[in-house]
């Protein structure tokens, strides 16, 4: 075995033979349903919800009844005339004494519009990072497709370069074979073993970027970066397939219909408006109803029954105008986010439109690609042909073998393009989680 041969069979993966671990195969449905349920922002985003679920409750607290209980003890002793007390009757140093008191403090709220208000901005806010969370999942469901995408692609080049190489392989035996023969020049034994050489170095390229690739597409699932994965999905025209519109503006209508992006800022815009309103209704009088009773008395076995219940009125006049600052700042805050609603809504008309557009044109070359495909096939066939009946020198060959690589290129990179025109899309209108 030369060192071409050794050479090429270590890139065509007889080192691989070596690995132990079992790879786990996967499709390009599980990759995306994977990623929509279990990637970290996925995990983060459902926990941001939990906090958001439990802001509310809190905004609720202040409508809901407290109760605590106290107890105490005490020994003290006083001065009288530090309280104004100058009777002779009275000593001037009064106690010490004891005096026990413990009992129960109950409130409820009546009325109190500005509470009511926070848990309706509460739960706004709540709704709104539902909506995030939504948008944390279409995200790493586009970032897991996009990358199975890539690690399909790069595994077609690979698979490609390995066909090369071992049409070059072929050759250099044919022109060696034709060389002992005395039909061929030694030139076209040279020319066989650069070709084969070139090719070996691109088939180590590419099995790199296909590593890289798998790599890429574990990280995108939140796996060990040293996972083996198997693709059980090529580059196929049904691939990266969705539940989309095929008319623009039906699609348009889906997409501001089901974008998340734009649910959360509608909710954001709407939890602000609510929080100003909250902040307005601060003026309002607050009615609550508060009740006390409990023992008291020197001792625990001399303490009596005493009581206290109380309807409280507070009205709210004039906190040095912060109450005003807050409102303005929320009002600009709900001015911001119609802003990005309105350019939200023109944004995803713009992606829909340019998804459709790319969709179009790529599915066009794709057809195209496949024809000089299959024209680079045949001239490399009619060359090796020639080659082989000594009627022209192994130059045809190796020229026809770099368009033949060429084509397979543009074919490689017409169905990626086109399955990521289709993930595109598919994420314009908000179902990228959907992709199968």
């Amino acid at each position: 075995m030369d060192r071409h041969a050794i050479a090429l069979w270590f890139a065509l993966g007889g080192a691989a033979q070596l690995g132990a671990q079992a790879p786990v195969r996967l499709s390009f449905g599980q990759a995306v349903s994977q990623a929509a349920g279990t990637a970290p922002i996925v995990a983060i985003a459902g926990l941001q919800v939990d906090a958001a679920e439990a802001r509310v409750r809190q905004a609720r607290g202040p409508l809901l009844p407290s109760l605590s209980l106290s107890s105490a003890w005490a020994n003290r002793s006083f001065n009288s005339r530090s309280l104004g007390i100058e009777l002779p009757t009275i000593p001037e140093l009064v106690g010490p004494f004891d005096n026990f008191d413990a009992r129960a403090t109950a409130t409820q709220t009546l009325f109190d519009f500005a509470s009511i208000k926070r848990v309706h901005a509460a739960r706004a806010q709540a709704d709104g990072s539902g909506a995030e969370r939504r948008v944390a999942v279409e995200s790493a469901a586009r970032s897991a497709a996009v990358a199975y995408l890539r690690a399909a692609r790069a595994a077609a080049s690979a698979a490609a370069r390995r066909s090369d190489s071992s049409i070059a392989a072929e050759l250099v035996r044919l022109a060696a074979a034709q060389q002992a023969a005395g039909v061929s020049a030694a030139i076209d034994l040279t020319r066989a073993r650069t070709q084969l050489a070139v090719s070996v170095g691109l088939l180590i390229v590419a099995q790199n970027q296909n590593d890289r690739a798998r790599l890429d597409l574990a990280r995108a699932l939140g796996l060990d970066p040293t996972t083996p994965i198997e693709l059980t999905d090529t580059l196929s025209s049904g691939i990266a397939a969705a539940d989309v519109p095929a008319e623009r503006d039906a699609a348009i209508a889906r997409g501001v219909a089901t974008r998340p992006d734009l649910q959360a800022e509608v909710a954001r815009g709407l939890a602000a408006r609510t929080t100003g309103s909250a902040i307005a209704a601060e003026r309002l009088p607050r009615l609550s109803l508060e009740g006390d009773v409990g023992v008291n008395g020197p001792t625990v076995p001399g303490a009596i029954l005493t009581r206290q219940i109380a309807v409280a009125v507070s009205i709210p006049i004039l906190d040095g105008f912060r109450r005003e600052g807050r409102l303005a700042e929320q009002h600009a805050i709900a001015s911001v986010s119609e802003l990005r609603e309105h350019d939200l809504r023109q944004e995803i008309a713009a992606e829909v439109e340019a998804a459709l557009l790319e969709l179009r044109s790529v599915e066009a070359q794709q057809t195209i690609a496949a024809e000089r495909m299959r024209l680079a096939e045949d001239e490399l066939a009619q060359a090796r042909e020639r080659f082989a009946a000594g009627v022209a020198g192994n130059i045809e060959v190796i020229n026809a073998q770099a368009s033949l690589l060429e084509a397979r290129d543009a074919d490689i990179d017409a169905r990626f393009r086109a399955a990521v025109a289709r993930v595109a899309l598919a994420s314009a209108v908000g179902v990228a989680q959907t992709l199968h």
